[in-house]
């Protein structure tokens, strides 16, 4: 999280040399080893210059959604069972028990085979109509014969009688040799007029979108498949060592008139190697066209970047998106190359710039 703190432009001289007089008379009760950190505080107040504190945690997740109930956040992310997490303040987080404690009975090595048993990756959790959504994939590690399954439940509060989660099965799955898309990384987005969407994807083709019908749990008739974001990609054998078509992990965010389409690319998964980041372009229509900064679509590889990583944290991705009590936050995972590369929680305040753009900084 960000953290701002300035003096307004229109200050007189007079005010800040009387704020300047003050602080340096409140430094008087302040005992040595404090001094020099208050002082350049008060400095930086002073001169009108901004500084930004970065909250992480050490919450190890892949894939995080939040989603904020009775004044307690929830996390879902990738994990046994579907993992779970809360805390009151985003930055201290209690593990709960996960939503599974075995595979549904829909889940089989028929429909997808290789699975690890229950094991879920990359969650999607929303409210409506009065019962939590929370969409979740099955898959293994660099195939697409994968599905999505949905579950619902009344209250996300373990401690209330009506919390039971409900299985709703399989919403869409895929097929090796049928499909050139991916059933994996679920995200649910209303439009303005309300009509329910699940956009998803990971590799492959790229990020797909169909309607769903209003109980949220099955497609809408006729199905209307859609491809709102692609990598151009190589199919000839010698270039499959070079290919580097990653994208995967959309979720939609609407800001402001447009739909904001936040995808990652590249390489998750491999700790300190990870080379994960994300972009973004937008639209006036959930279903695109998503265009970046330069008016590029999203389908022929237009992007905009919104962050990468860096020497403390070489991967980060698999974000989603919210505005909680009047800010918006990137919700995302990074690779610590302090700690072995493990894969921790990172929250960040977006900002937007004078066009419109989302800006965050890791």
């Amino acid at each position: 999280m960000h953290y701002q703190a300035y003096l307004p432009e229109g200050a007189s001289g007079l005010l800040r040399k009387a704020l300047f007089l003050n602080i340096f008379e409140i430094m008087d009760f302040i005992t040595s080893p404090y001094r020099r950190l208050f002082a350049v505080i008060a400095l930086v107040i002073l001169s009108g210059t901004s500084f930004t504190l970065a909250q992480n945690t050490e919450l190890g997740t892949h894939d995080p959604v939040m989603i904020k109930h009775d004044g307690v956040y929830y996390l879902f992310a990738t994990g046994r069972g579907i993992q779970v997490a809360s805390s009151t303040d985003m930055v201290n987080w209690t593990r709960m028990e996960p939503v599974f404690a075995d595979d549904p009975s829909w889940v089989n090595d028929t429909l997808v085979p290789g699975h690890r048993r229950n094991d879920f990756w990359a969650p999607d959790i929303a409210f409506h109509n009065g019962r939590y959504y929370l969409y979740y994939s099955v898959s293994s590690f660099g195939r697409n014969t994968s599905a999505i399954g949905v579950a619902s439940n009344k209250t996300l509060d373990p401690a209330d009688p009506d919390f039971e989660w409900v299985d709703h099965g399989c919403l869409v799955n895929s097929i090796a040799g049928k499909h050139d898309w991916n059933a994996i990384d679920p995200n649910l987005v209303f439009d303005v007029e309300g009509v329910p969407w699940l956009n998803f994807g990971s590799w492959w083709g790229g990020i797909k979108m169909v309607r769903l019908n209003p109980d949220l749990i099955s497609i809408a008739q006729p199905e209307r498949w859609l491809t709102l974001a692609a990598r151009e990609r190589s199919f000839r054998p010698e270039d499959r060592e070079n290919d580097r078509p990653g994208i995967e992990a959309p979720f939609i965010f609407r800001k402001n008139g447009y739909y904001y389409l936040f995808v990652s690319y590249d390489h998750c998964c491999r700790g300190v190697r990870s080379d994960y980041n994300m972009v973004v372009g937008r639209s006036e229509k959930v279903t695109g066209p998503y265009l970046d900064r330069d008016g590029v679509d999203m389908r022929y590889g237009g992007h905009t970047q919104v962050l990468k990583g860096n020497e403390n944290w070489p991967g980060v991705g698999h974000n989603s998106a919210y505005t909680f009590d009047g800010k918006d936050y990137l919700i995302f995972h990074g690779y610590d190359a302090k700690d072995r590369g493990r894969s921790k929680l990172l929250i960040r305040e977006i900002k937007w710039d004078e066009e419109g753009w989302p800006v965050v900084e890791l």
